[in-house]
């Protein structure tokens, strides 16, 4: 298995930016398969608020879960952004859903770039990150999975939850109806006849952002292909570590679909 620290300029965001690419290779060591023939199935991972790229990496053992399933990973920072294009800030919605998978097709064409080899999950702010990547990108992304995630920050702001996440998305008003509140937006798309992807929502039910992401599953369940799961459990890295390793049991990685 190959750690890939890259360094490479942003257009987007108009500065050097950094990501963490964990990629399986043909023969990966004592104890660890090797890279199966074809194009390899991607998973952008997103980390949660005050954290950066490192943080999968150093809080749980990613790196040896993606090489048992010969599954690429790569994890790149939006700061404090929240995944959006900010009202006074830096566009990193933009940098995610368009630049950055551009980027890793250039720099690494052992990816898929298929949208049926091609994933997203995330923690916290993550797991928000991660459901706006399939609700808008449906072309690009064919599983989204959200960990404790932010799922509905309208739900956050009428519940005075709102936080830093107004530094980035502004106010409920501006929030209610654009691309940022989840729950609004997948009526649209489907409104517009397009096909999503397929979710995964977990949620410890004492963590505090239970009771959103449970009116999440509650509003959006009928709608979409969404797989719900709800253990014991808080907002922290023993939750998070469990329970990637179920996101990654969920996705289709023994389907030959990266090509």
């Amino acid at each position: 298995m190959a750690l890939i620290h890259a360094n490479f300029f942003s257009q987007t965001l108009g500065m050097e930016r950094a990501a963490d690419v964990i990629l399986p290779q043909k023969d990966n060591g004592i104890g660890q398969s090797g890279q199966k023939s074809g194009k390899v199935p991607v998973l952008y991972l997103l980390h949660g608020y005050s954290d950066n790229q490192t943080i999968w990496q150093r809080r749980t053992s990613i790196e040896r879960y993606a090489v048992e399933r010969g599954l690429a990973v790569v994890m790149a920072s939006t700061d404090l952004g929240f995944y959006c294009d900010q009202q006074y800030g830096y566009d990193y919605w933009r940098f995610f859903s368009d630049e950055l998978p551009q980027i890793v097709c250039e720099l690494f064409p052992m990816i898929s770039s298929k949208r049926s080899g091609t994933f997203v999950a995330g923690l916290s702010m993550g797991g928000f990150g991660a459901l706006k990547l399939g609700i808008n990108c449906p072309e690009r992304f064919s599983y989204a999975a959200s960990l404790s995630g932010f799922v509905d920050p309208v739900y956050a702001f009428e519940h005075d939850r709102g936080g830093h996440a107004s530094l980035s998305m502004g106010t409920l008003e501006d929030v209610e109806g654009s691309i940022n509140d989840l729950p609004a937006r997948i009526d649209q798309q489907l409104a517009a006849g397009l096909t999503l992807p397929r979710f995964y929502v977990a949620c410890g039910t004492e963590d505090f952002l239970y009771p959103m992401n449970k009116q999440f599953k509650d509003r959006c369940k009928d709608k979409i292909d969404l797989t719900w799961f709800e253990e014991p459990g808080i907002h922290e890295w023993g939750f998070w570590d469990r329970n990637i390793q179920r996101v990654l049991d969920w996705l289709p990685l023994d389907k030959k679909e990266a090509d």
